[in-house]
């Protein structure tokens, strides 16, 4: 009887393996690469006291652990042992991000994965299988974008490390990242992931300015190239945002999801109309030396516009709950989402 149930439980699991084969290949390739950072990296104090490691590259580590201490003791977010450790890239990227979504509708593809919940993203730590996957959803018809990825949080599953890339980043970049992932170990709710990102997102952009004002002072110049930063992709985020409503307009036209040359032109003319107008943006083409350019003969599609709705298009409703409700009260204001929102 033992032997038939231990049979029938393998059978399961082998028609279970077959039929979920994407799933299991994926989380196989996932854990390959988390592991193959994790056997790498270095105790922080090690490479602290390794003379041969560059000084100036020190002092942003230890800066990270005075961002990551504020964080607890001004913004609230929980105490975790991310960044505690040290991962060298060798100047390589080691992860990248697949967004997709339909044609003719700003309409996320979605990914579901057990524990943790339904992504409007999918990571990978192999290119070639990235770059594999978009190419089978660009001949389903689907519009796609895919790019780097400087940092990532496991949720507290496991030990994030520093990565060797984020320590090219300015003091108010830094502190950004940093605050930003340390709030997805705080706050993380499942299936909602515009929610999660827009809220990191936030607490990232807020969080760093109040650390370099206490850090450096409200006259610094680590605070004023924030500032300015902050000011230039805040309206930037926000015009992206107009313009993913004109797409909306626009799609609603369109009496199906067939595709069509006339269908394809309006939307090629609408996104150039929407990214050409960039160049307006506080004073001008100078300005926008720091973000991608582009031109007709490769614009932005509709996954690109959607990573600005996961990321950026909750800001203004959470900085006006934050002040009017909270008073600025940070921690208050935190405590308050928590209870709101039951996290993982």
């Amino acid at each position: 009887m033992f032997k038939k149930i231990l049979l029938a439980l393998v059978l399961i699991l082998l028609a279970l393996g077959i039929y979920y084969r994407d799933l299991v290949s994926y989380g196989w390739m996932q854990a390959k690469g988390q592991l193959s950072i994790l056997a790498n990296v270095r105790d922080v104090s090690e490479v602290l006291s390794d003379p041969s490691f560059p000084d100036s590259l020190k002092a942003r580590i230890r800066l990270i652990e005075e961002i990551k201490q504020f964080g607890v003791d001004s913004l609230g977010l929980n105490p975790s042992e991310n960044y505690t450790t040290f991962y060298d890239q060798g100047g390589k990227p080691i992860l990248w991000v697949l967004t997709a979504s339909d044609r003719y509708k700003l309409n996320a593809r979605e990914w579901s994965f057990p524990i943790i919940g339904s992504f409007a993203y999918k990571g990978y730590f192999d290119s070639t299988r990235a770059a594999r996957e978009e190419a089978e959803m660009i001949r389903e018809g689907l519009d796609t974008d895919i790019g780097e990825v400087s940092a990532w949080s496991t949720l507290g599953y496991l030990k994030d490390p520093i990565l060797s890339s984020m320590l090219n980043r300015t003091e108010g970049s830094l502190a950004s990242l940093i605050l930003h992932e340390l709030t997805h170990g705080t706050l993380f709710v499942k299936n909602n992931l515009e929610l999660n990102e827009n809220l990191a997102s936030f607490v990232g952009d807020v969080g760093a300015v109040r650390f370099l004002n206490q850090k450096y002072g409200p006259d610094s110049p680590q605070l004023k190239r924030y500032q300015y930063s902050k000011r230039y992709n805040d309206a930037y985020s926000q015009h992206i945002l107009r313009g993913a409503k004109r797409l909306d307009s626009l799609y609603a036209t369109f009496p199906n999801q067939q595709p069509t040359a006339q269908k394809d032109t309006l939307k090629f003319r609408l996104i150039r109309d929407i990214v050409f107008d960039l160049d307006t943006l506080l004073g001008g083409p100078r300005s926008l030396s720091r973000k991608r350019r582009w031109d007709e003969t490769k614009l932005p599609n509709n996954a690109y516009f959607i990573g600005f709705q996961t990321y950026k298009s909750q800001q203004n409703t959470f900085q006006e709950e934050f002040e009017k409700r909270f008073g600025g009260d940070f921690k208050r204001y935190l405590a308050y989402l928590k209870e709101k929102y039951p996290s993982l």
